[in-house]
């Protein structure tokens, strides 16, 4: 059986996304990737020659390929995260090109959450900045499995071997300090189109594959049998009609794992156990189902489940209402100790308070500050919540989406922060504190 899970969920989609200081050329690689691989419509390369032309350009400008916003164009920089679809004969690709400037280093949490590779790109002249070392630590946060470092603009360091042999050398152990396992470098230049679908004919010192090559061979597929199945109930089917009557099913999408009719499951957080009496998918009944299909599932006792409840197959994760994470702070508002705010788990919404701010990591020298008394926009620190229900956590290590949550503001319904339920990074040793006890106003709301 698990041959046959295998076969049906090998897929030949790779999620990555791009990050990398302003003016490192990483608009022009998207864009050059997108051309040398035939992926772009005749309209669209007309239109961006034509805009090229008017600028005074002889060759085409990739860049305008993904920078879509007005403001984007007009200052030359990448502001908001552009989703690009291509495929070549051997992957389809979904890219998230993410902005290069600080301020939106919070945008680049939203494009790589969910990527499965990430492309670093630093400017052969400058080597490793501040923001290199930034968005190496929000992938190794987001535990993205894998890394390409793309040292591009070689041509304007005469395609110099030991530039990039130097680059290579320093984010490699910045990124092991990371816990970043799969790294790979390769030189390239994105205005000329070396070693970016083609090889180049000035590094003959390279003997590595091509930026398309690896993300057409990189490894993404995996076993989902190997992992514990986790259901988050989103839904609850119960028709209205004399067919259907004792029909009672609850719809989803299968966030990890498989799941099988007759499985024994738990359901979180009442600890009600169970087993699985069958499984729909799109109308049809089947006998497993892997993660991340959207299906229904039909449970043997007739237990109380709604909304936002957790089916655990497996190892079952215990519901607590006190969560220690790691969270890279969103918003220009400031979050405190003794923010009142809304946790989004899943498909689970609860009020939480805010406990403690542990510590804040400084980027460049991963210390950790323990005297941080708020997280500003693009920090990264360690916090204790405080929920006003039991909230069934993963860590994030061992499941990104199950693992992983929101913290809403409850006034407006803003994103303020995401969170990653344990430690920071794979190579974090750091203890943390308990959480203090709350007052009796904080008891009001969690």
């Amino acid at each position: 059986m698990t041959s046959t899970i295998e076969e049906l969920t090998a897929t030949s989609l790779l999620r990555f996304a791009t990050a990398g200081s302003v003016d490192d050329g990483k608009s022009t690689l998207v864009g050059r990737l997108l051309h040398d691989s035939k992926s772009v419509l005749a309209d669209q390369l007309e239109a961006v020659e034509h805009a090229s032309r008017k600028r005074g350009q002889q060759a085409p400008d990739l860049a305008l390929l993904t920078d879509g916003l007005r403001a984007e164009r007009e200052q030359g920089i990448t502001i908001d995260v552009a989703y690009r679809y291509f495929a070549t004969p051997k992957r389809r690709f979904i890219l998230a090109d993410t902005p290069g400037h600080v301020q939106y280093t919070r945008n680049m949490v939203t494009g790589a959450s969910t990527a499965e590779l990430a492309v670093v790109l630093v400017d052969a002249r400058n080597g490793v900045v501040e923001q290199t070392r930034r968005h190496a630590a929000v992938a190794a946060l987001l535990r993205v499995p894998h890394v390409v470092l793309a040292v591009n603009k070689m041509d304007l360091v005469d395609y110099a071997e030991p530039v990039f042999a130097a680059i290579a050398a320093e984010f490699t152990a910045y990124a092991a300090s990371l816990g970043l396992g799969d790294i790979v470098a390769i030189p390239i230049s994105a205005l000329a189109g070396d070693n970016v679908v083609e090889p180049s004919a000035h590094m003959d010192w390279y003997g590595g594959p091509t930026l398309l090559e690896h993300l057409e061979t990189v490894q993404v597929t995996s076993d989902p049998s190997a992992e514990p199945a986790r259901f988050p109930v989103q839904y609850v089917i119960r028709p209205q009609s004399e067919e259907h009557h004792d029909y009672r099913g609850y719809a989803g999408q299968l966030a990890s794992g498989v799941l099988r009719t007759g499985d024994p499951v738990t359901v979180l957080p009442s600890g009600h156990t169970t087993t699985v009496a069958g499984i729909d998918v799109l109308g049809e009944q089947r006998e497993l189902a892997w993660a991340p299909q959207s299906i229904t599932v039909r449970l043997t006792e007739d237990i109380d489940v709604s909304r936002g409840d957790l089916i655990a197959a497996g190892p079952a994760p215990v519901p607590t209402k006190d969560v220690e994470a790691t969270v890279c702070h969103l918003h220009e508002r400031p979050l405190r100790a003794g923010d009142k705010v809304l946790l989004k788990h899943t498909t689970r919404t609860v009020r939480a308070l805010v406990k403690e701010i542990s510590y804040r990591i400084d980027i460049d020298s991963l210390e950790q500050l323990g005297d941080a008394q708020e997280l500003n926009v693009n920090d990264i620190g360690h916090v204790l919540l405080r929920t006003a229900e039991p909230l069934a956590l993963d860590d994030y290590a061992d499941n990104r989406l199950t693992g992983s949550f929101l913290l809403i503001d409850p006034a407006d319904g803003s994103t303020l922060t995401a969170g990653m339920a344990g430690e920071a990074f794979a190579s974090s040793t750091a203890a943390t504190a308990l959480a203090p006890a709350a007052s009796a106003a904080e008891e009001e709301w969690v």
